[in-house]
């Protein structure tokens, strides 16, 4: 393994897509934040915890406009932690994996993360526009959704090594299981949707493109650079 290129592989392919996922975010699910920030601050002015006034205004002007503007840093930085994640994950496990080009493995690998690492722990713990639910109970959200992220991944990992040992059916089909233990065994999210529907189903649905581009982004980078750089051959030692 050349560590050096590998490194700058893994780094730049994670930056990229988080550049890509933190431009979606700006242009797809931004909109919807400001949906339901504004139905909050209603709230607020009904119940006279903030008064409607051009220093309210302005503050907040300049708070969003903060917001939106540190988005696409944001997802570089994302980007390039579950990147070198994801890398590294990719240099342990390419030879086992399905395919005849490093794109097409790459590909597939960021599919089974995306899979065991977002889409299940969503659909138990479906994302939510930032101003639903309870100060109180964040904490206990951000732990539920948490642990349910690494069990589905430990699962996911176990049943891997299972599958090399028993026909690859079976570990499927037991992860498959196990999955379906959790969505019952863990505990529901407690806070009570009180947003439109039309609002939180459509967050919900851009969430998910966001972050879909981010792992399609993410897989096809890393597979292109890896495909031409092949940073896993060693360096030619010359005598």
């Amino acid at each position: 393994m050349k560590t050096v290129l590998f490194i700058i592989v893994v780094l730049i392919s994670g930056a990229f897509a988080g550049l890509i996922h933190g431009t979606v975010n700006l242009v797809l699910v931004e909109p919807y934040l400001d949906v339901a920030i504004g139905i909050e601050n209603n709230s607020l002015f009904a119940t006279g915890l903030e008064k409607d006034t051009p220093e309210f205004w302005a503050a907040y002007d300049g708070y969003r406009t903060w917001q939106k503007s540190g988005q696409i840093l944001a997802g570089v930085i994302l980007g390039t932690s579950i990147g070198s994640l994801f890398g590294i994950v990719f240099a342990l496990s390419r030879g086992s994996i399905p395919g005849n080009h490093d794109v097409k493995k790459s590909l597939i690998l960021a599919g089974i993360m995306w899979f065991t690492l977002y889409l299940l722990p969503f659909l138990k713990y479906p994302a939510n526009p930032p101003t639903v639910g309870n100060e109180e109970t964040l904490v206990l959200r951000v732990a539920l959704y948490v642990s349910f992220i690494i069990l589905s991944g430990v699962g996911a990992l176990a049943f891997y090594k299972l599958s090399k040992r028993f026909k690859r059916s079976i570990a499927i089909l037991g992860y498959a299981i196990f999955i379906a233990a959790l969505f019952v065994v863990m505990p529901d999210n407690p806070d009570e949707i009180t947003a439109p529907a039309s609002l939180v189903n459509e967050f919900r649905f851009v969430s998910v493109l966001g972050v879909t581009s981010f792992w399609v982004s993410v897989g096809l980078i890393l597979g292109l650079f890896w495909s031409r750089l092949e940073p896993h051959k060693e360096t030619a030692q010359y005598t």
